[in-house]
């Protein structure tokens, strides 16, 4: 369906970068956005995770079978007081996240539907076209 699976090279390489590794705990600092996806019957689901945006900050776009969602740089709407923090690991950054999608979606019919902080897309499945089975006589 939706290539996200992340694959490792069985190497030493590995077990060095391990610690680094955002899906093993590391890279506190990584701005990607974290989805879950799932499937039912009839269709798939992307949840996204976007704290802090506004909808309207948000565009979700399909060209061909790529599925992207995306943001622009938001700007510090007060830029006159200059925050000294202390430890900063929530940021509001600019993103984007794409997914090829299976041939088997109604691209048409796509919904996306924005709360708490959370952006899930809806993609719907064709229905299943079952051919009759059509027997040939043989001469």
């Amino acid at each position: 369906m939706i290539p996200i699976v992340r694959t490792y090279r069985r190497s030493p390489a590995f077990l060095n970068n391990i610690y680094h590794d955002e899906y093993c705990g590391g890279k506190a600092e990584s701005f990607t956005q974290k989805v879950n996806i799932s499937e039912t019957e009839n269709s798939y689901r992307i949840d996204i995770l976007v704290p802090g945006f506004e909808k309207s900050e948000i565009k979700v776009s399909v060209l061909k079978n790529e599925l992207t969602i995306a943001s622009e740089e938001i700007k510090e709407q007060n830029t006159e007081k200059k925050v000294n923090y202390l430890r900063c690991e929530h940021q509001k950054n600019a993103f984007s996240r794409s997914f090829v999608l299976p041939e088997h979606v109604e691209t048409e019919k796509i919904e996306a539907v924005h709360q708490n902080g959370i952006l899930s897309i809806f993609i719907p499945k064709k229905a299943k076209i079952e051919v009759p089975v059509q027997e040939i006589e043989i001469s």
